[in-house]
């Protein structure tokens, strides 16, 4: 399929730049249910297969605890909302594993946040890599894309000030983990396309803030920007690499390569 060794590309390279996977490596990947961490899932456990240095793949869900919500609402809920991602990781023999968490409740019952994506992401985070670690993992791999980035860097600009991203690799020494993040080159269209392609079990988000956060605001932003200037993303990337943001400097400096960009 084109757009898998398209995907294959991009999470190879990326990888390869940053040398995110090292030979013996137990890595839990990030599964949202949405389309970034799906296709990350199938490029890892694409690249697995012929990957120089071997590592092993596990799948983990953090369930924010929102049907809980619901079904104090009085909703019906699905026997298994996790069905089809539970097929996919069969599929792809990847073990799967839900953690189950009540951050949803934390979140908007008791603390009842206003901004509640910050707070939110902290607390995924933390009950991801409890699980990795729980599960003997010794790296996380996390769904964030080359739109992701871009955005990351243009939201710390705006509203934070400085000049900053996340970073392909990160150690955390607390909790003794690598995270990574292989779809760091992948343009998010092509993520797009590839879960059409491959009709990826994505479920939407039943998070009350979703589509409606400064990231969702940004992305619409640079959305128009790159309407009236074509490849404004591709030249910001370019800029955070030159300028080394946060560990995306190349050591040889060998530049991005990426498609021409196309019209929205």
């Amino acid at each position: 399929m084109d757009h898998m060794k398209h995907i294959l590309s991009y999470t190879r390279r990326a990888v390869d730049d940053y040398q995110m996977i090292r030979a013996g490596d137990k890595i839990a990947v990030g599964v949202s249910a949405g389309k970034d961490s799906l296709t990350l899932l199938h490029a890892m456990a694409g690249l697995r297969r012929f990957y120089p240095q071997p590592f092993e793949l596990i799948a983990v869900t953090v369930d924010m605890g929102f049907g809980a919500i619901e079904a104090n609402q009085g909703k019906v809920l699905p026997a298994d909302p996790y069905g089809g991602i539970r097929a996919l990781c069969e599929r792809l023999e990847v073990p799967y594993h839900v953690v189950p968490s009540e951050i949803a409740r934390i979140i908007f019952d008791v603390r009842k946040e206003s901004n509640p994506c910050s707070l939110c992401a902290k607390l995924r985070r933390g009950a991801l890599n409890n699980a990795a670690k729980e599960l003997g993992c010794n790296t996380v791999a996390l769904g964030h894309h080359f739109d992701d980035a871009v955005e990351t860097f243009m939201l710390n600009l705006f509203f934070e000030g400085r000049i900053g991203c996340f970073q392909p690799v990160t150690y955390l020494s607390r909790v003794d983990l690598r995270v990574i993040r292989p779809l760091l080159y992948t343009p998010e269209k092509e993520v797009r396309a590839f879960a059409g392609a491959a009709d990826l079990p994505v479920v939407k988000s039943i998070c009350p803030a979703d589509s409606n956060t400064e990231r969702e605001s940004m992305k619409q932003l640079l959305a128009s920007l790159e309407r009236q200037h074509k490849g404004l993303r591709h030249r910001i990337f370019h800029a955070m690499q030159a300028y080394g943001v946060d560990g995306l400097h190349l050591p040889e400096r060998r530049p991005l390569i990426l498609p021409e960009p196309e019209e929205e």
